[in-house]
């Protein structure tokens, strides 16, 4: 049908029939919340699926951004990328800490590890860099200035979901990382998230962060929050996680038909898939540039005449909204590359259940201008 909305996503759902047994499993047991049956259950299963060792469940993707920063005890600067989602620099300040922004890597969208060290301060003490669209960062690199510099780095993970290099889980970069499993992410629990790290120590302090600091009925060792996930969205969460690779090649499927239709026209760049990654094709952005004849902008109007929203993930770019034009490291002759991406990029509709008429329409338009 022609006048079929298309989204930019659309979340996986789990089997209804599947859902309700749990669902009556949970009313039986008259547990809803504080790490119970489904909680550990989904831990243990993600951890598993993830290749990680230790991950504890928030109720969204934000709080661990938060909480990660307060278990490793962060103060001072923090240098991250404006070319992201809000959060990962609104968990900066919600610490009381300066957020210092880095421009990008043309080519990926990624913070650029050659801009990182000249961004270094006596106040910084630790890195935020985000995987953008599920690419990983130069993880290599970035983990040699940190330690030449003795910084912490905390990865922004919310696009990584199970993507590996060289058959090793992305999340065991850095000190710790933190993914979303918001309804729009490629596996969602409709609304949660994970801080991995790698000791069981780390992973007792976050849990008792993540509680309002308990390490016991009477005990308060640290002054949390309440982010924990309920039992619900983790018996969804299950669910989601035996589906989750079918989703993904089938993200990949759409991905495929768009780079083949798109990879002879002039000013549409898109991204690669990089050799010995495993992706799992969260988005689908390209890169609109003068030679395509129309802007980004007009393109983006021009699909919603035909009921397909793309999204300009990421515009505007962080480090241009009022909490944060203000500081030094905001000026955007410091962030060049950044605000051509932001000023050229369209996410196109991505998700499992795109099917070949819907991605048709999505590549008439383009491909047409019309």
């Amino acid at each position: 049908m022609q006048n079929k909305e298309i989204t930019v996503t659309s979340p996986l759902f789990p089997s209804l029939d599947d859902f309700i047994p749990m669902l009556k499993d949970i009313w039986d047991r008259k547990w809803l919340t504080n790490n119970g049956h489904y909680h550990k259950e989904l831990e243990k299963a993600l951890a598993e699926y993830l290749g990680v060792e230790y991950l504890s469940l928030f109720t969204n993707g934000t709080l661990p951004l938060i909480t990660a920063l307060q278990a490793m005890r962060i103060t001072g600067e923090v240098i991250t990328t404006p070319y992201s989602f809000v959060a990962t620099t609104h968990s900066i300040w919600w610490n009381g800490l300066k957020p210092v922004f880095v421009d990008v890597d043309e080519e990926t969208g990624n913070i650029d590890p050659e801009k990182i060290e000249a961004a270094i301060t006596p106040h910084t003490t630790a890195i935020m860099p985000v995987h953008v669209y599920g690419t990983p960062c130069n993880t290599k690199r970035i983990q040699e200035i940190a330690d030449i510099y003795g910084l912490k780095i905390i990865y922004d993970a919310a696009h990584a979901f199970g993507v590996k290099i060289n058959g090793e889980s992305v999340l065991k970069a850095g000190d710790m990382s933190t993914l979303s499993f918001h309804a729009t992410k490629v596996y969602n629990t409709i609304e949660g998230g994970a801080l991995i790290c790698h000791d069981a120590a780390t992973k007792k302090r976050i849990d008792y962060l993540k509680n309002f600091g308990f390490a016991g009925e009477t005990t308060v060792v640290a002054p949390g929050i309440n982010s924990k996930m309920d039992e619900l969205r983790a018996a969804y969460g299950l669910l989601n996680l035996k589906q989750v690779d079918n989703a993904i090649a089938s993200r990949k499927a759409v991905a495929e038909r768009y780079r083949e239709a798109f990879k002879d026209i002039p000013g549409i760049r898109m991204l690669k898939d990089i050799e010995g990654v495993r992706h799992n094709y969260a988005y689908f952005p390209i890169f609109i540039s003068e030679e395509y004849g129309m802007s980004r902008d007009a393109l983006y109007e021009k699909l919603k005449e035909y009921n397909i929203y793309g999204r300009r993930y990421f515009y505007p770019l962080i480090s241009t909204f009022s909490a944060y034009k203000g500081l030094e490291s905001a000026n955007p002759s410091n962030l060049p590359v950044a605000h051509k991406l932001a000023d050229q990029v369209l996410c196109l509709p991505m998700f499992a259940d795109l099917d070949d008429e819907g991605v048709n329409r999505v590549i008439n338009v383009i491909v047409n201008r019309k």
